[in-house]
């Protein structure tokens, strides 16, 4: 019997398989059950809201340290609370696609009423954490949480192609939470940022629907790939991307020219790779290429805010 075939239950009284083996298969499924890459991904911009708070409002970073903690465990328990609430409602179409079908809600690892009841529990404990922090941030990581799993997953994942759109609301909020944490005022540089994933995130998913076009379509989302087509859903990808264009700009008093040169390179670096899906045939060869652009591109903008702030660079 393998991993897949294997409930919680039968692996914690399998006798054939050793404590590190369980240890590790455990972690595996938890990891599964979380998405991991989501919430590290969430995390990168978190961190980043919450140290640019610390930046432009004087503060100490030692003397926030705990409320660093709060902020980036709390965080993290609230991602993964909606990603683990995502993974108990869309239990029927998770076995149409090869990217979720090993999912252990899907396998049966864990069965449904647990993972519920888990994924509430995560998501509570985290709000909670947050809230000793500011109740702003404690809103912005609600309104996200509720938009991933309310708006998204249950509202109109199944309905509309604009699907991927609402879904951007809740991976445009850990930057405000981040902020939130440190300073309840207004800026720009939260506003901007927030701006920045609301908008980068469609591109991203709209590649990876072009990717994996035929199992959305085999489990029934209305992707737009699925819904328009490649060609419609080329030029939205271009169309979102071109919106990135001035931001920077916004950011040039308070990030310095460092930041909206290299930031406006990477926009113009992935609107031109964008532009070339207009001439190719390829279309998921090129969706793939958006698609690890995208990844790069958020991995690079968001230290690189963070770097720039620093005092050799100020």
């Amino acid at each position: 019997m393998n991993k897949v075939e294997m409930t919680y239950s039968e692996l914690i009284g399998s006798t054939s398989i050793s404590n590190k083996q369980k240890v590790v298969m455990f972690t595996s499924e938890i990891k599964a059950l979380i998405k991991i890459g989501i919430v590290n991904s969430n995390l990168i911009t978190t961190i980043a809201g919450f140290l640019l708070a610390i930046s432009f409002t004087s503060s100490s970073f030692m003397s926030n340290w705990g409320t660093f903690l709060l902020t980036i465990i709390g965080t993290a328990l609230v991602i993964a609370g909606g990603c683990i609430v995502n993974n108990w409602y869309d239990v029927d179409i998770d076995p149409k696609m090869s990217r979720t079908k090993n999912r252990p809600t899907v396998t049966g690892f864990f069965s449904l009423k647990s993972v519920l009841t888990f994924g509430l529990l995560t998501t509570a404990v985290g709000l909670l954490l947050l809230m000793f922090t500011s109740w702003y941030a404690t809103l912005f990581a609600f309104i996200g949480w509720f938009g991933y799993v309310v708006l998204y997953t249950i509202w109109s994942k199944r309905r509309y192609t604009l699907n991927t759109v609402i879904g951007s609301l809740s991976g445009a909020m850990p930057p405000l939470i981040g902020w939130a944490a440190i300073s309840p005022s207004f800026h720009i540089v939260p506003f901007v940022m927030f701006l920045i994933m609301f908008i980068w995130q469609t591109p991203h998913f709209l590649a990876l629907a072009m990717k994996k076009r035929d199992e959305y379509e085999a489990a029934g989302i209305p992707m737009l790939p699925v819904v328009r087509g490649m060609a419609v859903t080329k030029r939205q990808i271009i169309v979102y991307i071109a919106c990135l264009l001035p931001l920077p700009f916004f950011l040039l008093p308070t990030m310095g020219i460092t930041f909206a040169v290299i930031a406006t390179l990477l926009n113009f670096g992935w609107l031109a790779i964008a532009f070339t899906g207009l001439f190719v045939d390829e279309d998921k060869k090129w969706a793939n290429t958006i698609f690890i652009f995208s990844l790069n591109y958020l991995i690079i903008l968001f230290p690189l805010m963070i770097i720039v702030k620093l005092p050799i660079f100020s």
